[in-house]
């Protein structure tokens, strides 16, 4: 059982020209996590931890004045034994909100976490406040990386702060403390991460190479690029005292210049970042991760670049380059090191709540995959977090009909997520694939691997609960409201469902959809299969596997 260890509190109020000041209360820190109330009702004020005199964090939050909806917390394991002051700009004259604030070795609801009733069960999820942007994907040493955008504080958009979590498997994660904090640039933006082996920017120790993040850092009235080391692993940072390395306002007189995309340039032994500004993306060099070259720029992208060489339907002697933004539109090219030169127009690879998917840098050359991973903009009703993180993907090159495209599905370590077996049948009408369905319609999570002829003659697909989860329109040739003409009528997909979203890879990956799952609450049908002289040729149905288990 979780005892609230209750911190004895002194509440002082301070006047200023007759204005009621900060309240403060004192607390020796005995515990790891400082426990703090939220309520959405209220307005956001400014509270301000200080440990023996030194400000140690500062941000926004609603502090409630009477029951709160949930709590966040602090993780101040590094600063036990020492005096913590917290001052918050309240208004009211009481300490109904702040004395709800304790300390215990447990996060508050800690007992139920990861069991929360919207709690996604196959999809990294943050165990407090909101997340959008991935962020620094870097494989190293055993572990997969993954930093985002993170409002410890509140599931809505603030304090912008680098969360952080780790994988061994890009399946099970565990969450370590943020990595990164607001300072006096600005609040923590979108970046990447790569490991220095050749010790470049001189902050390698011993046979540890550092592994360097570049970030934004965000002010009202500018955005300018930074860059941090760790040489732990990820688990603390050192930001540069030469911050910012690039303030590009003055070359584009915008405030939106972000997400700093760095990778290493073997043929011209240098670094390269792709950097979103001025209405598309810019490519700057460096030799040492501090000194950039603005070097060339292309318009038409917006948030959130990467940049990457693939080969063609596997093809080592035939390789493209792929550059591509936040929204998922990507041009296919060639790169110099110094300008992307598209060779095609721009595409489109997937669509729905996915958003600023990145890639994974470091991956070691005996995998050779180009992995991603995207935010995915979901709501969780009724939870204490939202936003979640797409399921990692492999993103691939293949020659079509219509050009070379990118190809985008699970990667093959979402399979052993996958436990028992519920259906495995062949050459079903739409009603027997209903029968075989309908008694998983209210599973939280399921794999679904289809193929199916669909009707050349009316609307045909795969709903849940009066929601289209696949949908073909004959007449539009759309795919879920994309264009795309499947041949010979015939479709396949792996479809994976979660508490709160659907991911549907048509056609080994040749496009994806991403949706938000909203049952409608006055159908009753569950799973239907629909059309006109529909078939499905195969249908394998799984449960999965909780990721937190």
């Amino acid at each position: 059982m979780n005892i609230k260890k209750l911190a004895m509190v002194v509440c002082a109020l301070t006047m200023a020209a007759g204005q009621l000041g900060a309240k403060e209360i004192t607390m020796k820190i005995t515990e790891r996590y400082l426990n703090i109330p939220v309520a959405q009702e209220v307005s956001r004020k400014r509270m301000t931890l200080m440990v023996d005199g030194e400000e140690v964090r500062s941000f926004v939050i609603r502090v409630p004045t009477y029951a709160p909806d949930y709590y966040v917390f602090v993780d101040m394991s590094e600063y036990l034994g020492k005096t913590l002051t917290i001052s918050y700009d309240a208004t009211d004259r009481d300490c109904r909100g702040m004395d709800k604030i304790y300390l215990s070795d447990e996060i508050d609801g800690q007992a139920s976490m990861y069991k929360e009733e919207n709690r996604p069960q196959l999809h990294f999820t943050t165990r407090r406040g909101w997340i959008n942007d991935p962020n620094g994907l870097v494989y190293y040493d055993g572990e997969y990386h993954l930093f985002y955008q993170h409002n410890p504080f509140e599931r809505e958009w603030e304090n912008m702060t680098w969360g952080h979590a780790v994988s061994k498997d890009l399946v099970h994660w565990t969450e370590l403390p943020s990595a990164l904090f607001p300072d006096k640039l600005g609040t923590m933006f979108s970046g990447s991460a790569v490991i220095d082996y050749k010790n470049t920017a001189g902050w390698n120790q011993g046979d540890t190479p550092a592994m360097v993040i570049a970030y934004t850092a965000a002010a009202p009235d500018r955005q300018t690029q930074c860059i941090a080391y760790s040489l732990d692993k990820g688990r603390t940072f050192t930001k540069y005292e030469g911050n910012p390395v690039i303030d590009s306002k003055e070359k584009w007189n915008t405030v939106d210049t972000r997400d700093p995309k760095v990778i290493w340039y073997e043929p011209n032994n240098e670094w390269v970042m792709v950097l979103n500004e001025g209405g598309g993306h810019s490519i700057y060099t460096s030799s040492d991760l501090k000194e950039w070259k603005y070097q060339s720029h292309i318009n038409g992208f917006w948030e959130c670049p990467d940049l990457f060489e693939l080969p063609v339907d596997g093809d080592e002697n035939n390789k493209k380059w792929v550059m591509y933004d936040a929204p998922g539109a990507y041009m296919v090219g060639s790169f110099d090191g110094k300008q992307f030169v598209p060779e095609s127009g721009k595409q489109h690879y997937m669509s729905g709540t996915l958003y600023a998917a990145q890639t994974y840098s470091n991956i070691p050359d005996s995998d050779g995959r180009r992995i991603q991973i995207g935010w995915s903009r979901v709501t969780h009703p009724g939870m204490p977090f939202k936003g979640q993180m797409g399921l990692p993907t492999e993103l691939t090159l293949h020659s079509t009909k219509d050009g070379i495209r990118l190809f985008n599905k699970p990667v093959k370590e979402i399979d052993k997520l996958q436990s028992r077996k519920f259906v495995s049948k062949k050459n079903l009408s739409a009603d027997k694939g209903n029968n075989a369905l309908q008694k998983y319609s209210d599973e939280a999570t399921l794999r679904i691997k289809l193929t199916m002829t669909l009707s050349d003659t009316a609307e045909s697909g795969l709903k849940l609960y009066g929601q289209d989860i696949l949908r073909y329109d004959p007449k539009a040739h759309t795919v879920n409201g994309v264009a795309y003409s499947p041949e010979n009528m015939t479709i396949s997909a792996d479809i994976i469902v979660d508490k709160t979203t659907f991911e549907v890879f048509i056609d080994g990956g040749a496009y994806s959809f991403y949706w938000e799952r909203k049952p409608d609450a006055n159908n009753k049908d569950g799973f239907r299969f629909y059309g006109d002289d529909l078939q499905i040729k195969n249908l394998d149905v799984y449960k999965m596997n909780s990721i937190w288990e």
